[in-house]
């Protein structure tokens, strides 16, 4: 089965279900579904940032600071947060990440409601090779300052996940 195969819940502004429909069918047409945003720090505190591979249906060869990814149909936000966790890290055995606060995304490539999620890594990661084209762990002074210099092109949804994420924490914008 390929991505745009997957089937996904359908919900409205409120995030209730409210039917589903094959991924391709959800991005074409544009309907409201669910995706998980997953911050994940190693033990020295950095963030785990990666740029998507060429071949994602959303947002080819962006940077994002989260791992994360579509809500499957009938799956719940802790249980996507921890699978697309361990998936596009490439390790086994991450503790439940912690869920922050949900917001609706809306915005360039649609509209979705959005958990956004941190965890703690400290095992060697190994990239999902079909999601993950590069990876490094960057200190949150180092990712604010490549957020805010204008050379990465960023994921947009990502971008607002983690503005909202700094004005959850207090941090200045």
């Amino acid at each position: 089965m390929s991505a745009a195969d997957e089937v996904l819940d359908v919900v409205d502004r409120d995030d209730r279900v409210v039917g589903q429909a094959p991924r391709g069918e959800v991005y074409a047409r544009g309907l409201i579904h669910r995706c998980v945003f997953v911050e994940a720090t190693d033990a020295r505190g950095r963030v785990f940032v990666h740029r998507r591979t060429a071949s994602k249906l959303v947002f080819p060869s962006h940077y994002d600071m989260f791992v994360g990814g579509v809500v499957g149909a009938g799956e719940s936000y802790a249980r996507a947060a921890l699978r697309e966790a361990q998936e596009e890290l490439g390790v086994s055995g991450l503790p439940q990440p912690v869920p922050l606060f949900t917001f609706l995304y809306e915005g360039p490539g649609g509209a979705w409601w959005s958990s956004v999620n941190e965890v703690r890594c400290e095992q060697a990661v190994a990239p999902q090779a079909s999601e993950v084209a590069w990876h490094a762990y960057l200190s949150p002074q180092e990712l604010e300052r490549r957020v805010g210099d204008g050379q990465w092109p960023w994921v947009p949804d990502g971008l607002e996940a983690y503005r909202r994420l700094r004005e959850f924490r207090g941090l200045q914008q």
